[in-house]
């Protein structure tokens, strides 16, 4: 089925097929130079018709009509002539090298052995030129072009599936490092939980049996969950085959040893808090200092920046966190969070506690990236 429809040319070459068709009825009718009209009108309209073809088979379209003009055009009086430009010109854009330069020959040659047996004359050199040679390079410049666009195309799209690709597997690893750091605050926290139980359970005395029953079971699901998880995690092992620490991750507490270590060489950093500290949880602490480590990273490695600052905003519902520089800014591009990976890894957090994250250029030049997280019940819901 598929070849079949391959062997029917496009409509608008039927078209002009016809049209030389019926240009070549017409010379065979009513053209006093035409001495046998049933052989021209055969030979010149089977050439003609083959038009309808010539995008499909170029080459040997081109040999079909040369063939006719031999025949019974040896003069150039007839439309088949006029096709011969055509045949050039598509010649040039559809037949792949070298075939392009055989049917080129085919048609010039021909023409150029015929113009010497009736004495050669420099316009017949001229005409070959202007009439063959001009729309075959026409067809093969813009062949070329076509194929360079096409070629841009591709590259383009493919440019733009292995970014794709790039930012998916970005998200992946961002999202499985998140998972194993939440791992660890979890597994501290539920270790802690079954320590404090076990305390707890020890101190009763006799009187409080069902107590340290109770208190038992506690402490007997907590070491179950805590195995659990060990069990569920285990995929996020590190290169080096270690299993997640149970150690606290790092908090705003520690920020501000993190600014006082970015603080040295060509910037200068510092940490500014307004508002009155509130306890946060360990997942919205930890996502809190490691936006502001991003941002800060991001000024000391590509903002060319001499200072920055980090800005903690405290409010009974809301922490925003915004980091700002006076380095080169975003050179004029849109402002997004589509850049790097730790760009990547800060939309991650920040969605997953409901928050929100921007990167735009400063009020004063640079660049500011902002996030607000919401506290308590809000960041519940993802």
């Amino acid at each position: 089925m598929k070849s079949r429809f391959a062997l029917r040319p496009p409509l608008v070459d039927v078209v002009i097929a016809l049209a030389f068709v019926a240009m070549t009825v017409a010379e065979g009718l009513f053209s006093p130079l035409v001495t046998d009209p049933t052989r021209h009108l055969l030979v010149a309209g089977t050439a003609m018709a083959a038009l309808a073809w010539r995008r499909l088979y170029p080459v040997p379209v081109a040999v079909v009509v040369v063939t006719g003009n031999i025949v019974i055009n040896p003069q150039g009086e007839f439309t088949l002539l006029l096709s011969l430009v055509l045949v050039c010109f598509t010649v040039g854009y559809e037949a792949k090298p070298p075939m392009h330069y055989a049917g080129l020959a085919l048609v010039t040659v021909p023409f150029i052995l015929v113009s010497i047996q009736e004495r050669l004359e420099p316009s017949d050199l001229a005409a070959a030129c202007v009439f063959f040679v001009g729309p075959w390079l026409v067809g093969n410049v813009l062949r070329s072009r076509v194929a360079s666009a096409d070629e841009a195309v591709a590259r383009a799209a493919r440019l733009e599936r292995e970014a794709e690709l790039e930012a998916a597997t970005a998200r992946a690893e961002e999202r499985t490092r998140i998972a194993r750091e939440l791992h660890d605050i979890v597994s501290h926290s539920i270790s802690v939980v079954t320590i404090q139980t076990q305390a707890v359970r020890r101190r009763l005395g006799p009187d409080n049996a069902r107590e340290a029953a109770d208190l038992a079971a506690v402490e007997a699901t907590a070491r179950e969950a805590l195995a659990e998880m060990r069990r569920l995690f285990g995929v996020l092992r590190d290169e080096g085959g270690n299993s997640p620490g149970l150690a606290p991750q790092p908090g705003l507490s520690e920020l501000e040893r993190l600014v006082r270590n970015v603080n040295g060489g060509d910037l200068r950093a510092r940490l500014e808090v307004e508002g009155e500290p509130v306890p946060l949880s360990p997942g919205v602490d930890l996502a809190a200092y490691r936006i502001a480590q991003e941002g800060l990273t991001n000024a000391v490695r590509h903002s060319g920046a001499s200072e920055a600052v980090v800005r903690l905003r405290y409010s009974p519902r809301r922490l925003e966190i915004e980091v700002s520089d006076n380095g080169r800014g975003l050179n004029g591009r849109a402002a997004s969070t589509s850049g790097g990976h730790g760009l990547v890894g800060i939309r991650e957090r920040v969605a997953l506690y409901n928050g929100t994250v921007s990167l735009e250029p400063g009020a004063t030049g640079g660049t500011r990236l902002a996030a607000s997280l919401p506290l308590a019940e809000e960041a519940v819901g993802r």
